[in-house]
């Protein structure tokens, strides 16, 4: 049963009342205010810079291992990431497409201006939302102490029932060229000194200090191309959206969509500079508090850490299709200026190339993520949430999947609703959420497939299967797509059904198709070599949605005794996530609990049995206590009624 909000009842005396205020236009905040708006609550946008909304800081790609199904879970949801990035794709590619198809990836190079303008575009023909661009410096507050609204540095006080800050590297954001430093939220912007300062000393919230960086940007007229080898794009009947583009609003879309990248590998030359330039860096003269992510380090730390290796691998991305400027992927660096210039002269066919934008790094604030519900709200200030980088969090995709659900989460406060979650069992979303407000994150937390118990259940492939119901539900996907997915669901399950129960040779077709993985390489089944008569198959329509089905089909046979195995491990799961732990549960009254799982357990506030057995120095022993103390609670309660 969908879901209906209804604000109806909100006084709106002025336009500086809203239901959502959304501080930061990043990735998540894009989503943030896009979701909020789409349930019906008035919802504000408050950004630095109005022509930097949905800006990409650093690579113009979308997507990636892990990243693609994130982008892929967005669309389900009815989120605004995969649309804009397929009219805004200059390249798309099928990541590990030699591998098997749970580990399979989309990844698309954008035209950074387009999906910037298309983002922004969408956004401000959304019904129910606003755009203002301005500076948060304060928030005010109610009688309890929670936030009612924020300030702005031009002295604008505007009230919210719910807010979601999507601050990005901005809180108290430093850039460092070298020895030189000073305050930015990234380049060309300032940093939200004052907000960070708000942050602890009006709501009293915990920050800490992480760092990220860039590499620089070469003038593609300087590069010598014929010193590299090519990777071209790759044709696609589907890239990211899982709907019908007719459905779509129509977006600026990139001029082409066939650009390549290019691959070359950095010199000895290059590591000699960075090893005679290591006093300049400030990463090893104490410059830099915040920590850095082993998974994507700097080059100069890739030269100090993997000394043994002579060269490494970089790529070279179009920024766009009407720039010549090109990404270096893979040598991010906070060297100074001069020797950034040193460097890039080593690498073959860039002996002559000019840098049109300086490598840099940048530290800033963010919160620590175990003050935070699986709602994305804080535990301490129930109607604010946060969503991307200040969390913790590094990624488009990952700031963009949280944006989604605290942008519902904060609607649906601001309506009267109960929040509402996503599991770790039907999306990588959900684990990346649920892995943030339970583990101890101590570098920029990246979603990788292997952080998921069940990979073969959450592929890119089927991510509207897992979702769509639940998006619908919830308001989120609008009636046009559900009905789209409604019928491809419905041609899928009944060519599952055929499978089944149709025999050949003994066995049922879906058990004559399973060994066949070689099978994905072809087009339908009126052209595969079945193992069995092609007559047997259902017929499917010669259509996008009827190839999809046929891919699906062999997926789920390929698979299947494996998600078999998974879908009970899931039951298991269920049975835990069904018991929930009360906010107010006296972890003291359990004497047999030892001290590090109680001031665990406590620190976390976990909502079920589930999360509390996924906290590092919880036992399994201590989860049975729990569950013990848990049904005399309920005995107690249900005498009491």
């Amino acid at each position: 049963m969908t879901v209906s909000v209804n604000f109806s009842g909100v006084k709106r005396k002025t336009l500086k009342k809203y239901d959502v205020i959304v501080v930061g236009a990043g990735h998540a905040g894009c989503e943030a205010a896009f979701a909020a708006a789409r349930l019906g609550a008035s919802t504000l946008l408050l950004t630095i810079n109005m022509d930097h909304i949905a800006q990409m800081s650093c690579n113009p790609a979308v997507g990636g291992v892990g990243k693609g199904q994130v982008v892929r879970e967005i669309d389900a949801l009815g989120g605004a990431q995969g649309m804009v990035t397929d009219a805004a794709a200059i390249q798309f590619r099928m990541l590990n497409r030699g591998k098997g198809p749970a580990v399979q990836s989309p990844r698309s190079q954008c035209d950074k201006v387009i999906y910037q303008r298309g983002m922004k575009w969408l956004l401000e023909n959304t019904p129910n939302l606003d755009i203002l661009q301005g500076e948060a410096v304060a928030f005010l507050l109610d009688s309890a102490g929670h936030p009612s609204g924020i300030e702005t540095l031009l002295g604008d006080r505007i009230e919210a029932r719910a807010l979601v800050l999507t601050t990005g590297t901005f809180l108290a954001g430093r850039l460092h060229y070298g020895l030189r430093h000073f305050a930015g939220g990234r380049a060309g912007d300032p940093a939200a000194t004052l907000l960070a300062q708000a942050l602890r000393e009006q709501l009293g919230l915990r920050l800490g200090r992480l760092k990220t960086g860039t590499p620089p940007r070469i003038l593609a007229k300087t590069i010598d191309f014929s010193a590299m080898r090519i990777q071209p794009a790759e044709t696609a009947e589907r890239e990211f959206s899982f709907f019908d583009p007719a459905l779509r609003p129509p977006l600026p879309a990139a001029a082409r969509r066939n650009m390549p990248c290019y691959c070359v590998y950095s010199t000895e030359e290059t590591a000699a500079v960075v090893r005679e330039n290591l006093d300049q860096a400030p990463l090893y003269q104490g410059k830099i508090e915040g920590i850095g992510a082993r998974y994507c380090p700097s080059f100069e730390d890739k030269v100090v850490r993997f000394s043994h290796h002579p060269r490494h691998l970089l790529y070279l991305e179009p920024e766009g299709a009407q720039t010549g400027e090109y990404y270096i992927n893979g040598i991010s660096t906070s060297l100074p200026p001069e020797v950034q210039r040193r460097m890039i002269a080593t690498i073959p066919g860039m002996e002559q190339a000019v840098i049109s934008r300086y490598a840099y790094a940048i530290e800033y604030d963010f919160i620590f993520p175990d003050q935070l519900c699986r709602t994305l709200a804080q535990k301490a200030h129930p109607n604010l949430f946060s969503a991307g980088q200040i969390n913790g969090t590094s990624g488009y995709e990952e700031a963009a999947g949280q944006g989604l659900v605290a942008g519902l989460n904060a609607a649906r406060f601001a309506a009267g609703l109960e929040p509402v979650e996503l599991a770790r069992d039907c999306s990588y979303i959900g684990v990346m959420i649920d892995d943030l407000v339970t583990k101890d994150i101590v570098e920029p937390y990246r979603l990788f497939t292997s952080r998921a118990e069940y990979r073969l259940h959450l592929r890119q492939d089927n991510a509207d299967l897992r979702l769509c119901d639940w998006a619908h539900d919830h308001g989120l996907l609008p009636e046009p797509q559900y009905r789209e997915f409604c019928e491809y669901r419905e041609l899928l399950e009944q060519a599952l059904e055929h499978c089944r129960t149709v025999r050949s040779k003994g066995k049922t077709l879906f058990e004559l198709l399973k060994g066949h993985a070689e099978l994905l390489d072809t087009f339908s089944p009126e052209t595969a070599p079945l193992p069995f008569e092609n007559a047997l198959f259902p017929p499917l329509p010669d259509t996008a949605t009827g190839r999809r089905v046929w891919h699906e089909l062999l997926i789920e046979a390929h698979y299947d005794g494996y998600l078999q195995r998974e879908a009970a491990s899931i039951g298991r799961l269920h049975q835990l996530e069904d018991w929930r732990i009360p906010a107010d549960f006296d972890y003291q009254s359990i004497s047999a609990l030892r001290n590090e799982a109680r001031s665990k357990l406590e620190k976390v506030r976990p909502t079920t049995l589930a999360q509390a057995a996924r906290i590092d120095g919880v036992t399994p022993a201590e989860i049975a206590l729990l569950q013990v103390h848990l049904t005399r609670r309920r005995g107690r309660t249900a005498e009491q009624e």
